[in-house]
């Protein structure tokens, strides 16, 4: 039986969605291990604790499969600037958790530049076991459409993404285009990537009856509702959905359509609200919305096809993103999306069959394409379908058994 070290260091994939470090990638990890786990693969999690009170070791994923949390540093949350002293710390408690259960691990999978030092450091210690990385995100692409210098990834991110790509095995890119990004911004080198793309869960994100999703999350069957899910953050481009919302509006719709937005903190003073929900806040003011936008919250992975399910279109008006999660969870459940037509989500969506691509940064644009697919059930309808059926060759199943590949390829290669 294979056995991986799983590392997760600056998030849990046990985390609630929608905070300010948790979207795609804890999905990923976690359903990824789900998987690894019915296939017959032993996987543990290792992660940085951030809550003394939470047990260091769950078996929540099952299939005896850990997630364990290792004191780096505050067990508590800290900002990701602040938490890349203690890797060492934390590859140390690695180190001794394994030792203390007498195990020993084939490959090491480490999941953000941070975690991939961090699988230098255990790669050494257990006699150069091979590396797998994934990025999930790239520094050079976040300075690329940054729109002011606190945005940016600093030098320390950018200089640790080099000495992962030098270390590692294999590199596992979601599509072409983070291949193609690593190739021109990193000079990386083109044999150790490998594109599998991310999967979803079809058991858990299926197209539910659209009256049923509506009722259970709280909506009139004749309420429509835009869905955005997802971190609140500048690079999510959510002002550009909240102008075309405006946009909307003033073109005076015969049937009303609200904005909903999934993730962020809302239950919180105006002093300890985030700068980007402040903003959007403010901008919804601006624009007169009134209750044509409603900030939801976090929400659990649990009720995600619910709100997938009862939206019209779900949104992702995003500046960057390597994959897109969001996109296919929400084809999965029978609805089309519009999308940004960059990185990966110029793969995932298929322009005019599963949803739209449009430009970044363009509520105009944004606008038409809405106003045409909520003025047309029709093609609403038909587009759903055939997002679900597309959403069908991203099983977990498929894509856990090309994750093996790799793993196996790797641990050959190393003999």
């Amino acid at each position: 039986m294979l056995r991986i070290a799983m590392l997760s260091y600056h998030t849990c994939p046990l985390a609630t969605l929608g905070g300010k470090d948790t979207g795609g990638m804890n999905v990923y990890v976690r359903d990824l291990t789900c998987e690894l786990g019915r296939l017959g693969i032993h996987v543990d999690v290792f992660t940085r604790s951030q809550d003394e009170h939470v047990p260091h070791v769950l078996h929540d994923l099952g299939f005896g499969n850990r997630v364990v949390h290792i004191p780096a540093g505050p067990e508590a949350p800290q900002s990701k600037s602040d938490i890349a002293k203690y890797i060492p710390e934390f590859a140390e408690g690695v180190r001794q958790f394994a030792a203390e259960k007498g195990i020993k691990y084939d490959v090491i999978h480490s999941h953000y530049w941070m975690s991939g030092l961090a699988a230098e450091i255990l790669s050494n210690a257990w006699g150069g076991i091979p590396v797998v990385h994934m990025f999930h995100t790239l520094g050079e692409m976040k300075n690329r459409v940054a729109r002011s210098e606190d945005e940016k990834a600093g030098e320390d991110r950018l200089n640790g993404e080099r000495q992962v790509l030098g270390r590692a095995k294999r590199i596992i890119v979601a599509t072409l285009a983070e291949l193609t990004q690593l190739r021109f911004l990193y000079r990386a080198e083109a044999r150790k990537m490998t594109v599998i793309p991310p999967g979803v869960d079809t058991s858990h994100f299926y197209p539910i009856p659209a009256d049923e999703a509506k009722q259970y999350i709280g909506l009139r069957p004749e309420n429509r509702m835009v869905l955005f899910v997802g971190r609140i953050e500048p690079l999510k481009g959510i002002d550009t959905l909240i102008q075309a919302m405006a946009c909307l509006g003033q073109q005076g719709m015969r049937r009303p359509v609200h904005l909903a937005i999934i993730g962020g903190d809302v239950d919180v003073s105006p002093e300890d609200m985030s700068d980007e929900m402040a903003r959007l806040q403010k901008l919804c003011d601006e624009l007169c919305m009134g209750g044509m936008v409603v900030f939801l919250g976090k929400r659990g992975q649990d009720t995600l096809p619910y709100y997938y399910s009862a939206a019209e279109v779900v949104v992702m008006p995003s500046l960057y993103e390597t994959f897109g999660m969001v996109a296919l969870e929400a084809m999965a459940c029978g609805t089309p999306v519009i999308a940004s037509e960059v990185g990966g989500l110029g793969y995932l969506v298929q322009n005019g069959i599963t949803g739209y691509t449009i430009p970044d940064s363009d509520p105009e644009a944004l606008c038409e394409k809405l106003s045409h697919l909520l003025g047309n059930a029709d093609l609403r309808n038909e587009m759903g379908r055939s997002a679900a059926d597309y959403a069908a060759d991203y099983a977990w199943h498929k894509i856990a058994s090309q994750v093996i590949d790799v793993y196996r390829e790797v641990i050959n290669n190393g003999r």
